[in-house]
């Protein structure tokens, strides 16, 4: 009999609670991160765990794996990074031949233990069906009033769109028609991004909407293989690089081999933001390294927005590499000016008013010997509502910079992002919400709000060619409000996005 296993003591909800914003002024998220393997005689629970620390950046917030032996699928997940869920003598339970497993951030569904994956499903003939779902579809809406029609989730529990795929597609499994078959029919119908990796305890499953949104490869053991949505997973589990999963694709995976076919022609629409900020530094996606693509942008801004200064320091971590291509290219010094607290933003600690006017200081802390009396370049990935970049400011500034100059390694974000990441609102984020009638009075007024001597952006052409990938072939709708899935129904940002692109509202709100 197939099992689901929840931790007697369950972890708080793990939000990061030490903003300096009762809103928790954060980076952009990426929505989540997927895993599976398939290795008869391997510890794959265990390949498993460590494949989810390498992706455990792209989510902080639930982690979960299942296992299947051939019979049953065992899924055990909680709230908490992977660290926190996982110990010895429960990877030691998990034994099976398949798993597959998940990191999660919520932008479909909140934060409950419900809603962290590995989603789970007995197929009306018995079988065990466990999904994992990195992205967000657009046609939820429609998927969720199929399955609420069926009687398989209520509309008013506020399903995941992750639950809502896992219970259509285990309906269809009966005698005589598998999970293959259930796929086959299923993932045509769907519309949005996602990247899955599924197991019936058996064989193992992996898909990719067909624009590729999300990355998703596939690596080979020498006793098996792994599906991940970074090369950065791969590699910590000792597996090689073999190729993409193609967008549109759907491969199964046992004892026989691996079986490929794709269920929809591909159209190509890559996130352009993974290789800005939300992948890995040291994984590659279609064959360019995201580290190099960073450097590239960074030495395309240091062209663009050149600045007379003393050091450039980076905003860490992700300003890491943008920060070095600015300095090689200008000429200026590298240096590291703060110094970042990882331990910080996964407190369960519920933060008192005290903790609130810390800040930003509970995460950065400047090295005043550093930059004391210093004109500093400060390279950062993006700004969203700019709350952290004006503390940030402010702290160097009372630290005894002499001139704190921004440059950011992407363009303006000014639209929501409804395919897999977590960005505000369009009427939280600075560059809607200043003054500006053009580019050059936005650029200003978000200058002045968050108390720079001077800003740059990066040009979204720059960006795009630093990727070596073809524009056509890219998403940047966070950057220039060209949505190439459709926007999703029933939700409120989509509909006011709407109302701007149709200019029948007066202003972002």
């Amino acid at each position: 009999m197939a099992q689901i296993e929840q931790p007697k003591n369950q972890l708080k909800n793990p939000l990061d609670v030490c903003g300096y914003d009762d809103k928790n002024e954060q980076a952009p998220r990426e929505e989540c991160g997927v895993f599976g393997v398939w290795a008869p005689g391997e510890e794959v629970a265990k390949l498993a765990y460590f494949g989810l620390f390498a992706l455990q950046h792209r989510g902080q917030e639930a982690a979960g794996i299942a296992v299947g032996d051939g019979d049953q699928v065992v899924v055990y997940k909680d709230l908490g990074l992977v660290s926190q869920i996982f110990d010895e003598p429960t990877l030691e339970s998990l034994s099976g031949d398949v798993a597959v497993g998940h990191t999660r951030y919520s932008t479909a569904g909140g934060v409950t233990w419900e809603n962290s994956q590995p989603m789970f499903r007995v197929a009306p003939d018995g079988t065990d069906v466990a999904l994992c779902h990195n992205g967000n579809l657009v046609n939820l809406l429609e998927l969720m009033n199929e399955a609420e029609e069926k009687k398989l989730v209520s509309a008013a529990e506020f399903p995941s769109d992750s639950d809502v795929m896992t219970a259509l597609l285990a309906e269809k499994i009966t005698t005589g028609r598998t999970l293959l078959d259930s796929a086959r029919q299923l993932l045509p119908r769907i519309k949005g991004a996602f990247c899955l990796t599924i197991t019936d305890g058996h064989t193992l499953y992996a898909a990719r909407d067909p624009e590729g949104v999300r990355p998703l490869c596939l690596g080979r053991l020498d006793r098996g293989w792994v599906v991940a949505s970074e090369t950065c997973a791969l590699d910590i589990v000792g597996a090689s690089f073999v190729r993409e999963i193609e967008p549109g694709e759907l491969i199964a995976i046992d004892e026989s081999g691996i079986h490929s076919e794709r269920f929809a022609q591909p159209q190509r629409k890559g996130c352009v933001f993974e290789y800005v900020y939300l992948a890995r530094p040291d994984s590659v996606i279609r064959e360019r390294n995201v580290n190099s693509t960073r450097l590239e942008i960074g030495r395309r801004l240091a062209k663009e927005w050149p600045a007379q200064g003393d050091l450039v320091i980076p905003v860490p971590e992700s300003g890491n590499p943008a920060a070095v291509g600015f300095a090689q290219e200008s000429g200026i010094p590298f240096g590291q000016g703060l110094v970042k607290n990882a331990y910080v933003g996964r407190t369960f600690i519920q933060p008192s008013q005290t903790l609130r006017q810390l800040g930003i200081r509970l995460k950065l802390n400047p090295l005043r010997e550093v930059i004391q009396g210093k004109r500093l370049i400060v390279v950062d990935d993006s700004i969203v509502r700019g709350n952290t970049q004006r503390a940030l400011i402010r702290m160097l500034r009372e630290a005894g910079a002499a001139e704190v100059h921004v440059r950011i390694a992407s363009p303006p974000v000014k639209w929501p992002c409804f395919y897999g990441i977590d960005f505000a609102s369009p009427g939280e984020l600075i560059a809607n919400v200043v003054t500006g009638d053009n580019e050059t009075e936005m650029v200003a007024s978000v200058c002045s709000a968050i108390g720079a001597d001077s800003l740059g952006y990066v040009s979204t052409e720059s960006m795009v060619e630093a990727t070596q990938q073809p524009r056509e072939e890219l998403c940047c709708a966070c950057f220039d409000g060209v949505y190439p899935l459709g926007l999703p129904e029933g939700n409120a940002n989509a509909e006011l996005v709407s109302a701007l692109q149709r200019g029948s509202c007066g202003g972002v709100e």
